[in-house]
């Protein structure tokens, strides 16, 4: 498979990239038999790259969409690389193909609780429904029976970030034992989910106010990942919403403990 020309990078830039994405790929399997990801090229109004996966388990159109990535490929690279690491399929940097990417619809709920969205979205926050139909729900037409099919890819796309979830726990280090003062320490935010606090949350007159903390995902220098609550200190008036009056923590963002 031809190399695609990455945006924005020098020649030299682009074969130490390569490199680094052959020497990942050592070792894991054929695409024949286990499929691959693609990590896609930023296409059309896209700005972003954007994490694919193909399975030779679907006969027709076999390419499923995971999730957008980073603007820069670095990132997207090191996202994708970290999110699948002990996985056996190999990733592959490709062109944005609009005949097999483009959605076709058949990966869209049409009952339940889900009812009007994608596989994809499911899977990132609620996996165990995508486990259910694939494993549990009875097709009624042939179209549905390749909409089970597809769930079965995503849950396999979902054991694979488990067993790099179990890997990290298993190798991650203790910042420190119980009393210690935690400092000169240094983190780099992944991620930030919003939650009403259930216990501050109310009625304030006639209008409801919400607390909105952050849970907030960081790694230190070591890979360790560190979770921090930020409760609210100010109250706002839509639930998972923060108030203007708050500091929003964003994914990239290095806070430094003194």
């Amino acid at each position: 498979m031809a190399r695609p020309v990455i945006p924005g990078m020098s020649a030299d830039e682009q074969v130490k990239l390569y490199e680094q994405l052959r020497h990942y790929n050592e070792g894991r399997e054929s695409y024949k038999v286990s499929g691959v990801y693609l990590l896609v090229l930023p296409h059309d109004n896209k700005p972003k790259y954007s994490l694919w996966c193909y399975s030779p388990e679907l006969e027709r159109n076999p390419i499923l969409f995971i999730q957008d990535l980073s603007e820069q490929i670095q990132e997207s690279l090191r996202m994708a690389t970290s999110m699948f690491f002990c996985s056996k399929r190999k990733l592959l940097i490709v062109e944005y193909n609009e005949k097999h990417m483009a959605s076709k619809g058949d990966d869209l709920i049409g009952f339940g609780k889900y009812r009007g969205h994608y596989l994809y979205e499911i899977l990132q926050i609620d996996p165990a429904y995508v486990i259910w139909i694939a494993n549990k729900y009875t097709p009624r037409i042939p179209k549905q029976e390749r909409f089970v099919q597809m769930a079965r890819v995503y849950v396999s796309i979902h054991l694979d970030r488990i067993k790099q979830k179990k890997k990290v726990n298993e190798t991650s280090q203790y910042l420190g034992v119980k009393g210690q003062t935690v400092k000169d320490f240094t983190l780099k935010v992944t991620h930030v989910r919003l939650e009403d606090d259930p216990y501050k949350t109310g009625v304030n007159g006639n209008e409801p106010v919400f607390y909105v903390n952050q849970i907030v995902g960081s790694t230190d220098i070591h890979g360790n990942r560190v979770i921090i609550i930020f409760p609210a200190l100010y109250p706002s008036l839509v639930s998972g919403q923060l108030s203007a009056l708050e500091h929003a923590y964003r994914a990239g963002e290095i806070l430094h403990i003194s």
